[in-house]
């Protein structure tokens, strides 16, 4: 493993109900950004099936298992590039339906995570919360964290990811119109204050009368934007040290101005915040 990793956010327009053409463009999406060198690469939520549902019946013939037909031919799209990959997926596990993303590597899935907070927005009204803690995983380039769209706007959910010392925290996402705010503020602040680097994948395009903006991202640690997407369909690429990511002792001027995201804090004075 090398200590410099190059990402890319895929932005692009998922259709709502057409898996099948949504995974062929997932998988040409995903040969051109290894063509362009990238080693991770992350693509919307709900990339797999469109997010605009109107119940949960309309989305339950959409959902799959993990490992299912779908990420089993994202595994092998994985194993003959030689990359990482994050997407977007509803997944089905027996009578519960979570808004999911999947981790798949070269030698096959890694792991998943289910949306943990949910908006009323989209198919979050009907899905179920995910019920599994924050996780993560040791891979080849590094330590990865998953999170989707909503989840980015409860600080807790980025700290916990860099105390468990995550390198990269990819965040699948749709954010809708109106949102503009979230990839200008929020996005840079959670790299930021927690010395991540943090990859957001949006969609474009209209989907039952909802708009998507687009603006996917790549920060750094310091919270320094890589690059940045439009409104169109397209991919970005950033290059992001491992090293500096795990360097939470930041000196400014030796021995004068020091700061430690990490040791810095007082978790004994945070108690609130975890009570349910």
């Amino acid at each position: 493993m090398g200590d410099v990793i190059t990402i890319a956010a895929v932005q692009m327009e998922p259709r709502i109900k057409e898996k099948s053409r949504n995974l062929e463009t997932i998988i040409q999406r995903m040969n051109v950004a290894a063509g362009s060198g990238a080693e991770l690469i992350v693509l919307p939520e709900c990339a797999l099936t469109g997010y605009v549902f109107n119940s949960l019946q309309e989305v339950i013939p959409y959902a799959e298992n993990i490992p299912g037909p779908s990420t089993r031919k994202l595994e092998e799209c994985c194993h003959a590039l030689g990359v990482y990959a994050v997407i977007g997926i509803i997944e089905k596990s027996d009578n519960k339906y979570f808004n999911a993303a999947v981790l798949i590597g070269p030698k096959g899935l890694i792991g998943r995570y289910r949306k943990v907070h949910l908006p009323f927005l989209g198919v979050d009204r009907f899905l179920d919360p995910g019920d599994k803690p924050f996780k993560v995983y040791k891979t080849g380039i590094g330590n990865i964290g998953m999170l989707i769209c909503y989840d980015c706007n409860f600080p807790e959910s980025t700290r916990v990811m860099s105390l468990m010392s995550a390198d990269i925290i990819a965040l699948p996402t749709n954010w809708p119109d109106g949102r503009e705010i979230i990839p200008k503020y929020i996005v840079p602040t959670r790299a930021f204050e927690n010395r991540v680097h943090l990859v957001a994948a949006n969609r474009i395009g209209q989907e039952n009368g909802t708009g998507f903006i687009g603006q996917s991202e790549i920060i750094n640690s310091q919270g320094k934007m890589l690059a940045k997407a439009g409104d169109k369909d397209e991919i970005v690429y950033g290059k992001v040290n491992l090293t500096e990511s795990r360097q939470k002792h930041v000196v400014i001027k030796p021995g004068e101005f020091e700061v430690d995201c990490i040791n810095d804090r007082r978790p004994e004075f945070y108690k609130i915040i975890a009570k349910v």
